[in-house]
């Protein structure tokens, strides 16, 4: 009886272990749950963030392919200030985009990234145009990257973004699609307001040393003419996706104390060997009373 006894215990011991654990501040249990966000408006400034262009011949002309960014006020009928992008797609292919770093992240740490964008936009939809549509082949891309974003030249003599974007309508490792320039209210005369999110699909980025990250937003075109376009507010969520290592393969909270994992391991493991000596207890028994 007493063995019997003994056995019925485990399931139970088990059972207040992890209910223990399930009580503990919500903060040891779940890393996940701590996100950092960045937003810019762009009211007053380019608050950081610097214009760039990739995916076009390194001796491009610049007048040939109306290059052209910075921030400035918004167009009339909208408020505000934004970065303006715009360049003539002569080269089949061209993106352009806007980078900024930012930092207080945790150093050497795998983030889950979310993003949201507004821009603005006078393309509307259905429109048809060489090599694509001026609207729905203009993609819209943000990402996120330990090094920072920079072009290179290549073999061919093109300048091509060190990070992986993918290219035109497929994302990369480093940035994803949310969606293109097209908008129902706008026209060649008036510019509108269009959100994209990354919608429940989160990019995976890890910092650097000193907890920084490059944010990265452009666009991919397939669309052989000109584009001219404001972005108006660009958000970021980070939330933890993996703590650093401690080494152990068992995580720490923030504040330095163990870890559930490691309280569940020790409290099962002490429970294991309170039933092992009580078995031995009860076999001496068993035989002296014999």
């Amino acid at each position: 009886m007493g063995r019997l006894r003994q056995r019925s215990l485990l399931p139970l011991c088990l059972a207040l272990a992890f209910g223990l654990a399930l009580a503990l501040p919500a903060g040891a249990q779940a890393e996940g749950g701590e996100v950092e966000e960045f937003t810019f408006a762009f009211e007053r400034s380019a608050e950081g963030w610097t214009t760039g262009f990739a995916d076009l011949p390194a001796d491009a002309p610049q007048d040939l392919y109306e290059l052209d960014g910075g921030y400035r006020p918004l167009p009339e009928g909208l408020e505000g200030g934004g970065i303006y992008l715009q360049g003539h797609n002569r080269s089949d292919d061209l993106f352009m985009f806007l980078k900024h770093q930012v930092g207080g992240l945790r150093p050497n740490t795998v983030y889950a990234v979310s993003m949201s964008i507004d821009l603005a936009t006078r393309i509307p939809p259905g429109l048809i145009g060489i090599g694509g549509s001026p609207g729905e082949s203009v993609y819209v891309k943000a990402g996120a990257s330990t090094v920072e974003p920079v072009t290179v030249e290549d073999d061919l003599g093109h300048l091509r973004l060190n990070i992986d974007k993918g290219n035109q309508s497929k994302g990369g490792e480093a940035m994803l699609v949310l969606g293109d320039i097209a908008h129902p209210d706008a026209s060649g005369d008036s510019f509108a307001i269009k959100t994209l999110t990354s919608a429940g699909q989160p990019l995976v980025v890890e910092t650097d040393g000193q907890g920084r990250v490059w944010l990265i937003v452009g666009t991919d075109s397939g669309f052989e003419g000109k584009t001219t376009l404001y972005y108006t507010r660009i958000s970021y969520e980070f939330g933890v996706l993996q703590p650093p290592d401690t080494g152990s393969g068992l995580s720490t909270w923030s504040d330095g104390h163990p870890g559930v994992a490691w309280i569940v391991v020790v409290m099962v493991c002490g429970v294991l060997g309170a039933l092992r000596l009580g078995r031995l207890f009860a076999g001496r028994c068993t035989w002296k009373a014999r």
